[in-house]
């Protein structure tokens, strides 16, 4: 058996001399193996401030040096220019929480917290709080988390509006720690009971909430086995728990445990491990870096930890004031020493972060939802695709310790071999050095399938309506009728379509891109009679038209088959077609994004058809709004299967989600587009998954901008695109990259990465720059 299977058995059955049992040795393998497998080399950290609102308090720990007496204070609570003080601190030095942390209930014991209460307009310290916290997120943008000891069903609703989360240490369940004599005695609050009722009432009312052990106190192994098996039944039970803390217990002069003995760096690794084989590979567990040496954080990565807690540059920890915050930068190197890479989170987990509107109020979930990448952490760079922000740099130098596994996953898929889902995941979900293992096999991979070539269409988007019946929530472009709509509604009639691919020609455009709006008088005959009228007007164009949601709405509209109407569009004159409206091929996603367009079955059954009937498309996804790294992984293995299958596909197109304008982004149901990493990974994750049955990537300049073209052309992109004379969908976004990228223009992009360019048909063939043949040669 397992040593999970070992942990499984005897916590199922009670037996938890058993697992206090274990020897070290026994749990650290296992321990470390869980942790990787639930977070590769991620070690997280949150950017903090520190508020004391008070530290008065009603309880006596026997091991506190927070809580204090009034006459040790000038005032019971600070004021709320102290706490906006220390908060527009937390903004300037790059913070994103506001902790606050306090005393239980000190108007309980002090008459002085009571009349100070008063004299601002409040009964109880809780009531307080919520003003302060609510303060604090409004003027600053602060996440406030809460730690403000034992609290009801009543306070948790009262200050859920504004907390990101909550905690309350269980710290143990042993009752005996209570009694006379033991830490707790005279701390109503530490009742193990009262704390376990706090943490399911917060369950109940939904809260992201922080908990954990507190170890070396007076407890045994067995009684810490004990509190984390409570811990994870609650989060069986209700799914709240963020993360686990397992905090070492430090003897603080001029406290009543002022000699007792700490425990020892084996005994924290020892629990922690506990904790992870208990708890498993999902749960986040945190230990204080600032509570052991810096040559003993690796140890503790290795024993399970995957988070690093509140880290401050402004504030000290006033519950450890004896202990200094490491610095970020000697904590990213000690957590590199153990093969990890060190990335901000925000006050709020990134498990809850993915799913906001679960765990907060629409005012507060639309901030943390804007502020976050597809895993729930947020976007530190400046980058917004569609914007011609400086691309940051990404990666690192080293190896971390899931490079082997990575390098495993590319080596498959560099022979050929189909990935599975967890194994792209795992790709999407690299950090510093493993992007650039990523991104260099991606390359290698480039080379030697196309070539170094940088290849781009001359071409012409006419874009013939953005009138459109169907309600896409993250398209900016359509409008719902001829009222406008942050901005004018149009249609062009068939002259000016004509006239308008004529005019390509004579610009040297080798190409035309016909797309729109599903218009509520359009039907079948009329994208036969856009075919005829670009034909007739340029006899020589290729015409690359139509998404699969327009060809299905063709089809439908005159009662015909898929096959039968696609015959008929290639007879009047349709060459290839674009593999726009795939958004994110899952259902999950598009039930959010567009519930009434082509499903995912649809959209590829569309494709297959067009094959079928001698038409080649393209492929595209279009990421960064509500979807995950599972998500991409599905949408990229359905491009693979299908052209396995049918070999139809000349392209893979990454479209980064442009969101300024974007209607789901206003209201605050979609993220703020890709971080750049993603981007990137993007591009190169897809060379990858896809080789070598689709040999082009391509990268859109209008969503990279120019430095984020140079740095995706060094991660497996060989393609451009079309140069977009007209390009209106993503400026409609908010996009501000322009119009046209000319083949001058081109040129310049492709040496920025040390490459250069050469012009193509859609079809990937060589074009002579002076002159163009058929539209059936391309």
């Amino acid at each position: 058996m397992t040593i999970e299977g070992i942990l499984e058995h005897f916590a199922a059955q009670g037996e938890v001399s058993a697992l206090a049992d274990l020897p070290l040795d026994v749990l650290l393998a296992a321990s470390e193996h869980s942790t990787l497998a639930g977070f590769g080399s991620v070690v997280t950290y949150s950017r903090k401030v520190f508020i004391p609102l008070t530290r008065l308090c009603r309880d006596v720990c026997h091991y506190c040096t927070f809580a204090t007496s009034p006459r040790d204070l000038k005032a019971a609570y600070l004021t709320r220019e102290e706490v906006l003080a220390i908060a527009r601190a937390g903004i300037a030095a790059g913070c994103r929480e506001a902790l606050f942390t306090l005393g239980d209930q000190p108007e309980a014991r002090y008459n002085s917290a009571k009349a100070e209460l008063a004299a601002s307009g409040h009964q109880t310290t809780l009531s307080l709080l919520r003003d302060m916290a609510e303060m604090v997120l409004e003027q600053t943008g602060l996440l406030p988390h809460i730690n403000a000891g034992l609290m009801t069903a009543a306070d948790y609703e009262a200050l859920r509006p504004v907390s990101a989360s909550m905690g309350l240490m269980l710290e143990t369940t042993s009752e005996r720690l209570s009694e006379k004599g033991g830490p707790h005695y005279g701390s109503p609050d530490k009742v193990p009971a009262a704390r376990i009722e706090a943490i399911a009432a917060a369950g109940l009312a939904a809260i992201p909430f922080t908990t954990g052990l507190l170890i070396g106190i007076g407890e045994t192994r067995a009684e810490r086995v004990e509190a984390l098996i409570a811990i994870r039944d609650l989060h069986h039970q209700y799914g709240h728990i963020q993360e686990v803390i397992i905090q070492n217990f430090r003897a603080k002069p001029g406290t009543p445990m002022a000699y007792h003995p700490e425990p020892s760096l084996e005994e924290h690794l020892w629990t922690v491990a506990m904790a992870r084989l208990i708890l498993g590979p999902d749960m986040v567990l945190q230990a204080p870096p600032n509570l052991h040496a810096p040559d003993e954080l690796a140890a503790l990565l290795k024993a399970g930890i995957n988070d690093w807690g509140g880290v401050s540059p402004v504030t000290p920890d006033h519950v450890n004031p004896e202990a200094p915050w490491p610095h970020l930068d000697a904590l990213a190197q000690a957590t590199a020493a153990a093969g990890r890479v060190l990335v901000q989170r925000l006050a709020v987990g990134p498990a809850f972060a993915r799913n906001p509107e679960s765990w907060m109020e629409p005012a507060l979930a639309k901030v943390v939802r804007r502020s976050v990448d597809a895993r729930g952490l947020p976007i530190v760079d400046d980058w917004l695709a569609g914007t011609g922000s400086l691309a940051p740099i990404v990666g690192g130098s080293g190896r971390t310790a899931v490079s082997s596994e990575l390098e495993q996953i590319i080596a498959r898929a560099s022979v050929g071999q189909r990935l599975e889902e967890a194994q792209i995941v795992r790709l999407f979900g690299a950090e510093g050095s493993d992007v650039d293992l990523i991104i260099d096999a991606a390359d290698k991979l480039r080379q030697n399938v196309v070539g170094d070539a940088v290849t781009f269409v001359v071409n012409r988007n006419i874009n013939y309506t953005n009138i459109c019946l169907y309600k896409c929530g993250f398209c900016a472009f359509s409008k719902g009728s001829t009222k406008a709509e942050r901005g004018p509604a149009y249609r062009l009639d068939l002259v000016e379509v004509g006239r308008r691919a004529a005019e390509a020609v004579a610009r040297g455009a080798t190409e035309v891109c016909l797309q729109g709006g599903i218009h509520p008088d359009y039907d079948g005959n009329t994208y036969l009679d856009v075919l005829r009228s670009v034909r007739q007007a340029a006899p020589t164009i290729h015409i690359h038209a139509f998404s699969p949601l327009e060809v299905t709405h063709g089809a439908t509209t005159l009662g015909l088959s898929l096959e039968t109407y696609l015959r008929q569009l290639k007879d009047a004159g349709l060459a290839t077609l674009p593999g726009t409206a795939a958004e994110i091929l899952d259902d999950e996603v598009r039930a959010i994004i567009c519930p009434d367009k082509v499903d995912t079955a649809e959209w590829l059954n569309v494709m297959r058809t067009a094959h079928r009937v001698g038409l080649r498309t393209t492929a595209t996804i279009m990421f960064g709004h509500v979807e995950g790294y599972e998500h991409w992984a599905r949408h990229l293995l359905a491009i693979r299967d299908l052209q396995a299958e049918t070999g139809g596909f000349t392209e893979f197109v990454p479209l980064p989600f442009v969101h300024m304008e974007a209607p789901i982004w206003r209201k605050g149901r979609a993220r703020s587009g890709p971080s750049f990493r993603e981007a990137l990974l993007m591009h190169a994750v897809a060379r990858i998954v896809l080789h070598p049955l689709v040999p082009n990537v391509q990268a859109s300049w209008v969503k990279l901008g120019p430095t984020g073209i140079a740095a995706a052309l060094r991660a497996g992109v060989n393609d451009l695109g079309g140069t977009l004379m007209d390009e209106s969908i993503t400026r409609a976004a908010g996009g501000k990259n322009g119009q046209l990228c000319d083949p001058e223009r081109m040129a310049e992009l492709a040496a920025s990465a040390g490459r250069q360019s050469r012009q193509r048909t859609t079809l990937y063939q060589r074009v002579d720059e002076l002159a163009a043949t058929y539209a059936g040669d391309y």
